[in-house]
């Protein structure tokens, strides 16, 4: 059955989604195998008990592991080059797992140290709550899918500055308040955009959106450092499209 979609960002969504489908059947075995064998899966979910189950965090590194392996872009279009594809990430599709797995577990433990920080911070709620709602903001129940891969290897920074601008609060309480003062106009208006638009996102927005991650680094934890081009780029412009 063909079906036609009005907006190309959806029909994209639903071709990526019918071909991790059918290289899932094309590679049950693997997969099988792969469900048994993720390193350090139990104690993993352990630490995302809060966000979901055991299984919808395994069901989720199996996801990207597929991604990475056989969905990068340009997508196969035709018979041939899917059964080229399929042979290609069929032997790479374990060690792309076991990647996808060591850093889940890397984010999943700085989330557990987030989450613990933020509920033994009993000074400046103002700051605690903002710092709760980020953590949420980066670790949904789905952040592994949902976040794009090169976005997920910055996020055990992102929460290692939650830890450190807690641990810095009683110290200086005022400037941690001015910093989120300056702050929150800007986040404020990027959440604003994303609502008015139903949540559909575009590159500059999604930009933007990690932008603001960076700001976070820059203001809270200068010590973990924000990347040269991102820092320049804050420097310039935190303006998103209208």
């Amino acid at each position: 059955m063909i079906e036609v979609f009005d907006e190309p960002e959806v029909a994209a969504a639903k071709h990526r989604g019918g071909l991790r489908r059918l290289f899932a059947l094309q590679l049950r075995d693997a997969l099988k195998y792969l469900e048994k064998n993720i390193p350090d899966l139990q104690k993993m979910a352990v630490a995302y008990m809060p966000l979901g189950t055991h299984e919808e965090l395994r069901a989720q590194v199996i996801e990207v592991a597929l991604d990475r392996a056989l969905l990068q872009d340009p997508l196969p279009t035709d018979a041939a080059a899917f059964q080229r594809r399929l042979e290609e990430g069929r032997g790479r599709l374990t060690l792309i797992a076991n990647e996808v797995a060591r850093l889940a577990a890397t984010i999943l433990a700085e989330y557990a140290a987030a989450a613990r920080k933020i509920k033994d911070t009993k000074i400046q709620p103002e700051a605690t709550a903002d710092a709760a709602q980020q953590l949420q903001r980066l670790v949904p129940k789905r952040f592994l899918a949902a976040t794009p891969w090169a976005r997920l290897q910055h996020l055990p920074r992102y929460l290692k500055g939650i830890v450190l601008r807690l641990d810095k609060l009683r110290a200086d309480p005022e400037r941690d308040a001015a910093r989120l003062a300056e702050l929150r106009p800007q986040e404020q208006r990027y959440w604003r955009l994303v609502a008015e638009r139903k949540g559909a996102t575009d590159e500059r927005m999604e930009d933007f959106r990690w932008l603001l991650e960076e700001l976070r680094v820059s203001f809270f934890a200068q010590e973990l450092r924000t990347p040269a081009r991102q820092h320049q780029a804050i420097g310039e412009s935190l303006e998103p499209a209208e």
